[in-house]
């Protein structure tokens, strides 16, 4: 696996202002047909998975230099970088361009595999969440922090917050979704769990403070079906603690 980057702009159906000297502010997998057959889905999967959490990572269509895919623009630069169609090499762009070392060398290619470890070992913890086999994803998730990853940890937490609530480690669910906002201040959903252990906790204002910064940073989350059910036990909660006793009606 080679990878290089061009600085040469877009074509002009997807032509962005070049500057040399500008951060990386978003990162663009071209997941047209060519590309696609070269593994750019993958490499959409891992960068989403690995990059900085204030670094959008989006789906595009073709980029050109469609023999020299999968192909992935920076923005907003508008460097491409070609050959980008395995999980080891989009490991290997995200740290050269945000955790330090050049693209193919041996401490970026370390790096990139105790990250790639990581996501796996985060991957089967999701699969067994959805299983319902809490206590085995904990174990795994913890052992992927174990790793001391370079990416991703914000999103490991938030994958541990959900185990940890499940089995009513109330106090465990909120420390991880509060240590995944200190590492991603926007991260909607681990505002909506860190309500989720509030409410569990019985911290009634705590948590409407959490599912409404949850809201604000992601109004389209009111429409999901999680987000629903735990605003209607929030609701239920709050009317049990208001209801007046039969005594003082009848009083």
């Amino acid at each position: 696996m080679h990878l290089w980057i061009s600085n040469s702009t877009y074509p002009p159906h997807l032509r962005f202002p070049v500057k040399s000297d500008a951060q990386v502010e978003e990162i663009r997998v071209c997941t047209n047909r060519t590309c696609r057959r070269q593994g750019s889905m993958q490499t959409l999967h891992t960068l989403t998975a690995l990059a900085p959490p204030d670094i959008s990572v989006k789906p595009c269509g073709c980029l050109g230099r469609c023999g020299a895919g999968p192909n992935v623009a920076l923005l907003p630069h508008g460097q491409i970088v070609g050959h980008c169609g395995t999980a080891a090499g989009a490991a290997e762009l995200t740290v050269g361009l945000w955790y330090g070392g050049g693209v193919g060398d041996a401490s970026s290619k370390n790096k990139s595999k105790t990250s790639l470890d990581a996501l796996a070992l985060s991957m089967r913890a999701e699969a067994l969440i959805g299983e319902a086999d809490f206590c085995e994803a904990e174990r795994l998730l913890s052992q992927a922090l174990d790793l001391k990853p370079f990416g991703g940890i914000h999103i490991i937490y938030k994958q541990r917050s959900v185990a940890r609530l499940a089995m009513h480690n109330y106090s465990g669910a909120l420390e991880d979704a509060t240590q995944s906002l200190k590492l991603a201040p926007n991260y909607a959903e681990a505002y909506m769990l860190q309500g989720d252990a509030f409410l569990a906790m019985n911290q009634y204002d705590a948590a409407q403070k959490s599912y409404s910064t949850c809201l604000q940073i992601d109004p389209s989350i009111r429409r999901s079906k999680s987000f629903k059910t735990q605003i209607a036990k929030f609701e239920e909660k709050l009317a049990t603690i208001n209801m007046p006793h039969d005594s003082n009606s009848q009083a």
